[in-house]
Order: structure tokens, then sequence, then C-alpha cells
């Protein structure tokens, strides 16, 4: 898995925990239903830390909360 993968899946993850869509979530944030798409669809490789703030802000958690499972403690370092 790589970081967008992992991040597409804690979105996945987060909507699901707090019962809401994935476009919901991005009402509440501020952040372009297309964006959210594209970051969940896996169409985006480069998430900004600007946005994932702003869906951390919508769903009322620190951006610590949201990078705190063990999918992104054991991630690998990507090479490119």
């Amino acid at each position: 898995m790589n970081i967008s993968e992992a991040v597409s899946a804690r979105i996945i993850e987060l909507c699901i925990e707090h019962n809401i869509t994935v476009n919901k979530l991005a009402t509440v944030s501020g952040v372009t239903q297309s964006t959210v798409n594209d970051i969940v669809n896996h169409k985006v490789k480069n998430i900004g830390i600007v946005t994932i703030k702003k869906l951390c802000d919508g769903l009322d958690m620190t951006i610590t909360d949201f990078f705190d499972t063990e999918t992104f403690r054991t991630l690998q370092q990507e090479l490119y």
C-alpha cells in the first residue's frame, strides 16, 4: 500500500465511523467534492497536507489522530 492508497482508505474508514458520505465530508470540510472523490478513487497521487487538515477539521479531529493508525506506522518509504 502506498501513501495515497492509505489516505484514501483512512478517509473511507472515517466516513463509515462518522456515518457520513464522502460528499458530506467534502461539504463540511470546505473541500470540493471532486477533490475528495479523486482522492478516494486514487486519481490523486500527491495529496496536500492542507487538504488533509481541512478534512480533519470537517471531522472534528486532529491531523495526528488521522495519521495515528497501524497502516501509517508501517508504511514503507516510497522511492520515486
